[in-house]
């Protein structure tokens, strides 16, 4: 759900969606049965002869039903002051089975087909600022970031399970998560949602949670669909990309992404793409995902993203989902009148269909009231986020010495708990929250910044009973630097808000919390920042602190998670998805570009589209870092453990793909794990990551490994006809702990092909 776009409308589209369902004759049903009169319940059929079935079975309004998206929560909670007749709608959508979602699609009871409950997002069952289901809390799941930073789809695959038995659980049928956009600005306030800059990266941790939600039986979505790089604008922006470089980098994660999960729906987003919306975006919609992919499931709108009726539906689009205008609600009279063929209507119901089918929403219908192991949650976001947490930077101060006996602990508001992320993927989280209200008023105070009661300042107390840790607000640099100067070590938390709708206008930290880091750290040299935020920051302290510790949104058990790596408890094994540039300067548009009096990403904005120029293409990130011949501050892939490893030779093999042997030991007394990432550059272009292997070493222990490169990253897009082709000749190639740290490099040459496999082993074929 995009809350934001919801709040400007829903007086508007609760009027306009009430006349739409009184006209469909549908209502809540009861799970489906099978009787011989419903041939499309017969589970031994394929998921398309089902909905073919069934299909068959349906009007062209029942057709057309499954189309139209509602808002599915009571919108009285936004105005005490709603008129009679808004009421009366919310009346009316309650009668129908609304659960408190950020969508609704009534069920038809003739036909068995279940409603659908649609809920945010991929960090867990949202709520947005409490407003959809108030007092329900959830398992607050660390930021996406967090989960690519651990390179482990295992973990992604169990995170994405967990997340779908809840949804399950409380009757949740379609979860809005899979986010896989790009990180091509770092000012993005929604980079927390996604999983980073790099395709592969993100296809596969992204393309294994997917699978792990529609395990149990829930839908997830895949977003937003494509190239969606910021939210200023977001509404109007038009992204001018090419075709090859949009190929090779943000499709190419979406790609990954659906070969691996098989997601029942794709989401469109909000802005132009090379002229057109894309939602109404034939290329996208039908050349790439259709075509090219041969993709089987449906494609919804992102909220308020649907600009028309017969050019979206003949573009691809599906489904169009909470908004007003509401295009859709017209799709009868535009068959009746010709704009749109009955075909198409029942082609985008056969995919809604075959996709409840394929994965088990018919067989398996939820209902509100399960139960799910609630601790076994927890455990898992503690697991994330221990496993996503990234040692940046240090100097030998951590972990923490068994000697320190006057630890402080300074902001970032520790003594209360750990900063999560805002906008539409908010979660309410078990046990409560603290929401940081300074500077809002009025219903702003609803989408505060929360903070999930999970205290490091408590759980580095439990840890270390022995030592003396004191807590001080930050309120004031001068009274934390005196209190610095009488420590063993003092631990600066800083916190940066993200939200969905709102980049941050720099890299800067807010509220004076740079100025605070540099007081402090020039206290006391044994100075330790954490930072939770879900982008990078400049860090003009980074010279006087002796550690820093990217703790990201680290979810339910964040301040144990964070005080378990501080102590030594846990040793840090993430690695991060994203470079960190130095500055904004170094980014391909040290500028937010935001066009000419643009506010913000709602559709007030529409009268002032801008275009937002790719012309990095598909070198992101740790790319764009190579091809400017700049050094970032970190690299891609960098992250620091508490022990040291050794790779030994490497043996490159090439000919009809690559692989590299490398023995790697660890050299030093602790337990660690090592994340081993193969880049290779194809002839002329720059290095791109093809594979990697995370592997756990005991003290002393040594392995040999193979990494096998993934073949679509070998190969490029080759406009004029012949598509994906892997070049022929010289490679470079080094195996290594980042982009920024190769350890052992080679030449080898790969022999030329345009049969380039677009699925790897281990992806599960539609």
């Amino acid at each position: 759900m995009k809350l934001l776009s919801v709040l400007m409308a829903a007086t508007a589209l609760v009027t306009a969606t009430s006349p739409t369902l009184a006209q469909t004759g549908v209502a809540p049903t009861p799970a489906p049965v099978e009787t011989p009169a419903r041939p499309w319940m017969d589970t031994r059929l394929a998921p398309d002869e089902r909905a073919r079935l069934l299909v068959a079975a349906m009007t062209l309004e029942e057709q057309t039903h499954l189309m139209l998206g509602r808002t599915g929560y009571d919108v009285s909670v936004l105005s005490p002051n709603l008129p009679e007749a808004i009421l009366e709608s919310v009346r009316t959508l309650r009668g129908l089975g609304f659960l408190g979602t950020a969508g609704f699609v009534p069920g038809t009871a003739r036909l068995g087909i279940p409603s659908l409950h649609l809920a945010d997002a991929t960090l867990g069952v949202a709520n947005s600022g409490d407003m959809l289901r108030a007092g329900d809390q959830s398992t607050a799941f660390p930021s996406t970031l967090a989960l690519a930073s651990s390179f482990d789809p295992a973990l992604a695959r169990r995170a994405g399970r967990a997340l779908g038995v809840e949804a399950f659980a409380h009757g949740f049928n379609v979860q809005l998560a899979g986010g896989v956009n790009l990180t091509r600005e770092v000012r993005n306030g929604r980079n927390f949602e996604y999983a980073g800059e790099d395709p592969l990266l993100a296809g596969l941790i992204m393309g294994e949670h997917i699978a792990g939600v529609q395990d149990e039986h829930v839908v997830s979505t895949v977003k937003h669909f494509a190239v969606n790089l910021q939210e200023t604008g977001r509404m109007v922006h038009d992204v001018q990309i090419g075709e090859a470089a949009m190929r090779e980098s943000d499709l190419l994660a979406f790609e990954i992404a659906i070969a691996r999960g098989r997601p029942g729906s794709v989401m469109c987003a909000y802005n132009k793409v090379n002229g057109q919306y894309a939602c109404e975006n034939p290329f996208l919609l039908t050349e790439v995902l259709r075509r090219d992919w041969g993709y089987p499931g449906w494609v919804m709108s992102d909220w308020n993203a649907t600009h028309s009726l017969a050019p979206a539906v003949l573009a691809g689009l599906d489904q169009e989902s909470p908004q007003f205008p509401r295009h859709f609600s017209g799709m009868k009279a535009a068959v009746d009148g010709g704009a749109v063929p009955a075909s198409r209507v029942a082609e985008s119901a056969h995919r809604i269909l075959r996709s409840l089918f394929a994965v088990g929403v018919m067989d398996h219908p939820a209902a509100p009231g399960g139960l799910f192991d609630q601790a076994a949650s927890a455990a898992l976001a503690e697991e994330v986020a221990l496993s996503g947490i990234v040692l940046l930077k240090n100097d030998g101060v951590l972990p923490i010495a068994a000697t320190a006996k006057r630890i402080l602990v300074v902001g970032g508001f520790a003594d209360k708990g750990v900063l999560s992320g805002g906008g539409s993927s908010q979660v309410m989280p078990y046990g409560g929250h603290y929401a940081d209200t300074r500077g809002l008023e009025g219903i702003e105070t609803r989408t505060a910044p929360v903070y999930i009661l999970s205290s490091p300042l408590e759980a580095l107390r439990a840890l270390r009973p022995d030592a003396e840790i004191v807590f001080d607000d930050g309120s004031d640099p001068a009274r934390a630097a005196a209190a610095a100067r009488r420590a063993d070590l003092a631990l600066v938390f800083v916190s940066r808000p993200e939200t969905e709708g709102k980049d941050s206008p720099d890299l800067s930290m807010p509220h004076g919390q740079d100025a605070l880091i540099e007081s402090v750290a020039s206290a006391n040299p044994k100075t330790v920042a954490v930072l939770e935020t879900g982008n990078p920051i400049a860090m003009p302290w980074l010279s006087r602190t002796a550690g820093v510790l990217q703790a990201w949104y680290p979810g339910q058990r964040g301040g144990q998670a964070i005080a378990r790596i501080l102590t030594g408890e846990t040793s840090p094994s993430g690695r991060l998805p994203m470079s960190f540039p130095v500055s904004a300067e170094q980014t391909p548009r040290p500028e937010l570009l935001a066009g000419e009096n643009v506010v913000g990403t709602d559709a007030s904005s529409v009268d002032h589209p801008f275009d937002l120029p790719i012309n990095e293409g598909s070198d992101v990130g740790y790319r764009w870092f190579e091809r400017s011949g700049q050094t970032p501050m970190f690299a891609f892939g960098h992250g620091l453990t508490y022990t040291t490893f050794d790779y030994g030779p490497a043996d490159f093999t090439g000919g009809d793909g690559l692989s590299v042997q490398v023995e790697i030991a660890n050299a030093g007394s602790r337990d660690g794990v090592e994340v081993a990432q193969l880049y290779a550059a194809p002839p002329g272009r720059t290095h791109r990551l093809v594979g990697w292997a995370r592997i756990p070493l005991k003290a002393g222990e040594r392995r040999t490994v193979t990494i096998t490169a993934d073949p679509r990253l070998l190969a490029s897009w080759i406009e004029g006809g012949d598509g994906w082709v892997r070049t022929g000749g010289v490679y470079d190639v080094f195996v290594g702990r980042s982009a920024g740290a190769p350890e052992r490099a080679g030449k080898i040459t790969l022999n030329r092909s345009s049969d380039v496999p677009r699925r790897i082993a281990g992806d599960p074929v539609s």
